[in-house]
This record gives C-alpha cells, sequence and structure tokens, in this order.
C-alpha cells in the first residue's frame, strides 16, 4: 500500500490524468478513490467517550458498536 500526500490540484492532474489513460472500468475504483481521499483531511472528530463507555456496558456490547450506533443517528445519552 502506499500512501501520499496531494494538494487538491495535483489530485485533480492525477485524476485527469488516469482518466486519459483509459476507459478501462478497472480504473474507476482509483477515481473513486482519489475521489474520497480528499476527506481524510477532516479533523479529527471528537466522540463523548464517556457516554460511549457506559452505553457499552449498558448494552453488553464494545464500543466499536456504540461508534456504529451514534454514527447511525442513535442518541449519545446513556439509559439513566
Amino acid at each position: 500500500m502506499w500512501c501520499v500526500k496531494l494538494s487538491d490540484s495535483q489530485r485533480e492532474a492525477l485524476k485527469a490524468l488516469v482518466a486519459a489513460e483509459s476507459d478501462d472500468a478497472s480504473l474507476a475504483g482509483v477515481l473513486d478513490s482519489l475521489e474520497l481521499a480528499r476527506w481524510d483531511e477532516l479533523p479529527d472528530a471528537e466522540l463523548p467517550w464517556d457516554s460511549v463507555v457506559k452505553l457499552a456496558a449498558a448494552q453488553g456490547i464494545g464500543e466499536a458498536d456504540v461508534v456504529w450506533d451514534l454514527a447511525s443517528g442513535m442518541v449519545a445519552q446513556p439509559p439513566g
């Protein structure tokens, strides 16, 4: 796996190069990846970890499962 950091203009140039080189459907994933890569620059999210821990314990599930639930819209308040 390679990891590179590109500016917006460099990423756009790379997308144009890939698109120009081939109409092959196998490269569609490369273009999708380049489009999604820009979201890696978002600031780190902060979660209410105290609530996550309490919710996980109350439900008997792992903290990762609670994070998934929160991401899908679950309210972050543990049961009283």
